[in-house]
């Protein structure tokens, strides 16, 4: 994936950070962007990670990934789909930081109305929640995503801000870095051999462990149970291509680069799951 603006030179960025539980309900009639906000408000956090399993929305609002047409970036989205009726999210994992000195959130998931699944980039501030549901995440008060111009891609993108000594990590991995190895290599930088891995982002021509291709180069991910272990990353995925198919499966080492981008937080473990 050729990017219009110059390289970066730091290609993988990190803030430490120190991590504490998000728990709580998510009302409904609330956007999802506000209930979200509002939640990590609550819990006196400024960044960190959301699970959406179970939320159900009326109406939901996503885009696709898609190829871009303005001559200037390397991918874009698709128009929005606007599908009728109560949606339920079955999984999503949502990076929460900061826009503008607002509360914003980059959320990829697996949704459906009972029929064929979807998955897609989730328009939190379009996408009204229909039930009362409780969600879980993690949190940091000092650590958190930024939405920034960023000249490589011509995006604005989550970029990790402040930080403390704890010993977790948030980042951001940079077009074109392998992800498997690009973790591994920032975890052993900061001691980590074992971890649970969260991030939302993507790659550009998948190769998973079992031999499969993702033939694409504007994808739409989250990682699904993803681990490091004695300083080996283990990341199965979910995935949605332009066309709309899902394909789910484990990403081998030295083949994945990323596409856009990919924010990522290392939740440090003492044993090895």
């Amino acid at each position: 994936m050729i990017h219009p603006g110059p390289r970066t030179a730091d290609r993988v960025q990190s803030r430490r950070a120190t991590l504490r539980p998000v728990a709580g309900v998510l009302p409904a009639g609330q956007t999802v962007m506000q209930a979200v906000g509002d939640l990590f408000a609550t819990h006196g956090c400024k960044g960190g990670v959301v699970w959406l399993n179970g939320v159900t929305c009326d109406p939901i609002r996503y885009v696709l990934p898609a190829p871009s047409t303005d001559g200037l970036h390397a991918a874009w989205y698709s128009d929005t789909h606007a599908p009728a009726g109560r949606w339920t999210i079955h999984s999503a994992t949502a990076s929460v930081g900061l826009k503008d000195g607002a509360p914003f959130l980059h959320c990829h998931g697996i949704w459906s109305d009972g029929g064929t699944p979807q998955m897609g980039h989730l328009l939190p501030f379009d996408s009204i929640i229909a039930t009362d549901i409780r969600v879980t995440g993690l949190g940091a008060a000092s650590t958190w995503f930024e939405a920034l111009p960023d000249t490589e891609t011509a995006f604005t993108l989550f970029t990790p801000e402040g930080g403390d000594d704890g010993p977790a990590l948030f980042a951001r991995l940079l077009p074109g870095e392998d992800v498997v190895t690009a973790i591994e290599t920032l975890a052993a930088r900061h001691g980590i051999g074992n971890a649970r891995l969260h991030a939302v982002g993507s790659i550009d021509h998948i190769h998973f462990a079992n031999g499969q291709r993702v033939h694409c180069h504007a994808t739409e991910l989250r990682f699904d149970g993803a681990t490091l272990a004695d300083g080996t990353a283990t990341i199965p995925i979910e995935v949605v291509d332009i066309d709309g198919l899902i394909h789910r499966g484990t990403l081998t080492r030295g083949a994945n680069p990323v596409g856009v981008t990919l924010e990522l937080i290392i939740e440090p473990t003492e044993d090895k799951t």
